[in-house]
């Protein structure tokens, strides 16, 4: 993570989406945050009820885009050898070690920008 030039935290390795649910690339913004998120599926619009380390959001989330229905965000997950291995897996979200979100999370605020790249 940079700030004003001087990098901050990680690097962290991190799981993206998969080939047919890619991670959007570009420049965003912060636009919520939670802890202990609950996971809705976009698809089929029901909850998940597991919450913190079992939730398949994890412990944190950090919204960055929402598209229609789908909001991507960073987020942590239950399944950390998707992350470690870097496995194009997700649903288009980035999804981190849930030590690392918290730790990103108390260092990012609402409006702070994201930048993905290829």
């Amino acid at each position: 993570m940079i700030d004003n030039g001087k990098v901050v935290g990680g690097p962290w390795p991190v799981a993206i989406g998969a080939k047919e649910s890619p991670t959007p690339t570009g420049t965003f913004s912060v636009v919520n945050k939670v802890i202990d998120p609950i996971y809705r599926s976009t698809h089929t619009d029901t909850v998940n009820p597991k919450r913190g380390k079992e939730s398949p959001l994890g412990e944190r989330w950090v919204g960055f885009l929402k598209k229609d229905r789908d909001q991507f965000g960073i987020h942590g997950t239950p399944w950390p050898f998707w992350v470690v291995r870097r496995l194009p897996v997700t649903n288009g979200c980035v999804r981190m070690l849930n030590e690392h979100v918290r730790e990103m999370f108390d260092m990012v605020d609402i409006g702070a920008t994201v930048r993905i790249t290829n």
